[in-house]
């Protein structure tokens, strides 16, 4: 705690934001994790504690990952002792786009967040850059994801299995 108290506020708040970024973009790979397991059980309804074993973490951090999946449309819970979640439709059906737009938060990068100086060639217009970038940035990884389903990733999965 005293370290905080030694660092400025914007250093503080960069460290912040470096740490939500990174955990934004973990729920992407474990969030198709959850969905490779719903996938290999089928239709069967699988308990939150089996499918946080299979990612190693908390059930809760899985419920939570689950509610946002479930807003997209891609998994179905049930609470209760014979509740469970599994898919809401097949993992042919299901692409890697859809998975990552159900838990996006945020582009590849941030701007900064301060405003440019609007008085500097350069800060008067590297943020109408940046954003076009990032526009084209996010149209490639939409479209690269597109191309797969959670059937191709439970496909390469079971080539690999032991």
């Amino acid at each position: 705690m005293a370290l905080l108290r030694v660092l400025p506020l914007t250093a503080v708040f960069n460290v912040t934001m470096i740490v939500t970024v990174m955990a934004a973009n973990s729920q992407f790979s474990v969030a198709v994790h959850v969905l490779a397991v719903l996938a290999r059980y089928g239709g069967e309804k699988v308990k939150s504690e089996k499918i946080a074993g299979s990612v190693n973490t908390n059930a809760v951090v899985i419920r939570r990952l689950l509610g946002q999946l479930g807003q997209a449309g891609l998994v179905e819970s049930q609470t209760g002792a014979s509740g469970g979640t599994r898919l809401a439709r097949g993992p042919e059906s299901i692409t890697l786009a859809d998975v990552y737009s159900s838990v996006s938060c945020g582009e590849v990068f941030a701007l900064h967040g301060r405003a440019p100086d609007q008085d500097c060639p350069v800060g008067k217009n590297i943020e109408a850059v940046l954003c076009g970038l990032q526009k084209e940035i996010d149209k490639t990884v939409s479209d690269k994801l597109s191309q797969y389903t959670m059937q191709d990733i439970l496909n390469i999965i079971e080539q690999g299995k032991d």
